[in-house]
């Protein structure tokens, strides 16, 4: 099954596809109205559909890596993390596709833009904490994101919401066909582990490495960037000083000494100043 980066503006005869909301990764996601929600007098059809894009329409298993998404993200239930609907193919078109809820706001990456030096505090905190619940969520229900940049973060006035676990995989057994993401080179090098991009499995170390990568961004203004190691990484100003051991160590470049978790992390982030030891 393959798609086109333009599909028909109607799918399985029920999405009417309005926009595109971006592209990235392997796919494209359109604004889609859903039709028959709307014949039953359902008053928000609105739905954020994913098509693949055209560099992996063409690959003979792409409509499985799609699934495999899907299938991966169906059972999160977090405020924090996008909700999945449902997934079906267009059979005369030979398009396979999702659904999911329609998420409003702006990308964080965008976001940042407004703030070339780095996030104050008293935004910060609770923007990142929001952030790590939903990783540290994923990771209790044995689910990586592996994908974690500001790009696949929604900022909104509810908060946060992650989404996109296209390069995601599942630590459980779950019936799915096992594909190997290693070959789509679609890591992000900013916030890649260092492991990853060396041809390593993707881990709870590596997805801790990419929200720390994340957070770093958010208080300095700018991406860790190239270094030999965590220690000779400036602390950001915006960040403070009592809090940054733990984003240091979470920032590592050896897997081996991020001796600290996602939810650690967040459980120091989220409670009144105490110091922490590595």
């Amino acid at each position: 099954m393959s798609a086109t980066v333009a599909p028909p503006s109607l799918l399985a005869g029920r999405y009417q596809l309005e926009r595109i909301l971006g592209s990235g990764g392997m796919g494209v996601v359109y604004r889609a109205r859903d039709l028959l929600h709307e014949q039953f007098g359902e008053p928000c059809s609105s739905v954020a559909l994913k098509v693949l894009g055209e560099t992996f329409a063409e690959c003979p298993d792409a409509h499985v890596l799609l699934y495999s998404e899907f299938a991966l993200a169906r059972g999160l239930r977090h405020e924090r993390v996008v909700r999945m609907y449902g997934f079906d193919v267009d059979i005369n078109r030979h398009i396979a596709f999702f659904t999911m809820e329609l998420m409003h706001g702006m990308t964080l990456d965008r976001l940042l833009l407004e703030y070339p030096g780095g996030m104050p505090w008293r935004e910060l905190q609770p923007m990142a904490v929001q952030l790590l619940d939903a990783v540290a969520y994923t990771h209790r229900l044995g689910v990586l994101h592996g994908d974690l940049k500001p790009g696949n973060v929604m900022v909104s006035e509810e908060g946060l919401r992650l989404f996109d676990f296209g390069l995601g995989q599942s630590l459980l057994t779950t019936g799915l066909p096992g594909l190997s993401r290693g070959h789509i080179g679609a890591w992000t090098p900013a916030y890649a582990a260092p492991e990853l991009l060396a041809g390593d499995a993707l881990s709870m170390a590596a997805d801790l490495y990419g929200v720390a990568c994340v957070l770093y961004e958010m208080a300095q203004g700018r991406r860790p960037g190239e270094r030999s190691s965590a220690e000779s990484l400036p602390r950001p100003r915006q960040w403070p000083r009592h809090y940054w051991p733990a984003l240091r160590t979470a920032l590592a470049l050896d897997p081996e000494r991020r001796t600290i978790s996602v939810a650690e992390l967040r459980e120091m982030m989220g409670c009144p100043w105490r110091r922490w030891f590595v």
